[in-house]
C-alpha cells in the first residue's frame, strides 16, 4: 500500500533529480527497500512522505556520486580507444547468444500449432502421446496410469504418432497456404 501510494510522485521526483528514467527506477526501489529495512526507526510523531523523499533524496545524490566516479562510455565508443572502423566496440562484447526475436516467434508459432494438434486428437490417443512425450513416463506407467494393458498403450501410442504427424502437416499446409 506504501508503495501504491508513493511510488509515482517519488518517481517523478527522482527522474528530475537524476535525469534518467532508469536510475529513478532504481532509487525509488532502494527508497522502499530502505524504508523497510528502517521502518523500526521511524518515528510515527513525524510524517511518513518528507521521510521517503529524504531517503529518496540521499539515494538519488549516492547515485549521482557513484556516476561521477566512474566514466561513462557509450556502447558503440571502441574498446581500444581507436577511432578507426576496425576496432573492435563495447557493445560487440555483450553480443546474445540467444534466439533472435524472429526466431522466437518461429519457436512460438510452433508450439501453438503442437498444441492445436495434440488438442485435436481422439482423448486416448492425446491422454497416451502427452503422458509418452510431455511426461516422459515409461510404458509400464502410463498402462498403471491409464489402466489398460502394456499392449494397448503401445498401440494407441503408434497411433497417436502417426494422426499427429498426420494432422501437424495438414496444420502447417494450411498456415502456409494461408501466408500466400
Amino acid at each position: 500500500m506504501l508503495v501504491e501510494r508513493h511510488h509515482r510522485e517519488l518517481y517523478r521526483f527522482v527522474v528530475r533529480f537524476t535525469g534518467s528514467g532508469a536510475a529513478a527506477e532504481d532509487v525509488v526501489q532502494d527508497t522502499f527497500l530502505q524504508a523497510h529495512m528502517a521502518a523500526s526507526s521511524f518515528d510515527p510523531q513525524r510524517k511518513l512522505k518528507p521521510w521517503l523523499f529524504t531517503i529518496a533524496a540521499n539515494k538519488a545524490r549516492d547515485y549521482l556520486r557513484t556516476r561521477t566516479r566512474r566514466k561513462e562510455v557509450a556502447l558503440d565508443a571502441p574498446i581500444n580507444g581507436a577511432e578507426d572502423s576496425e576496432s573492435p566496440r563495447f557493445f560487440a562484447l555483450m553480443a546474445d547468444d540467444g534466439p533472435t526475436p524472429l526466431e522466437n516467434l518461429e519457436e512460438s508459432e510452433k508450439n501453438a500449432i503442437v498444441r492445436k494438434t495434440v488438442d485435436r486428437l481422439p482423448s486416448g490417443l492425446r491422454e497416451v502421446l502427452i503422458l509418452a512425450y510431455f511426461h516422459k513416463f515409461p510404458y509400464k506407467e502410463m498402462a498403471d496410469i491409464l489402466e489398460i494393458p502394456l499392449g494397448t498403450v503401445k498401440s494407441r501410442l503408434h497411433s497417436a504418432v502417426a494422426s499427429f504427424g498426420k494432422l501437424f502437416q495438414d496444420e502447417q499446409n494450411r498456415r502456409g497456404q494461408a501466408d500466400v
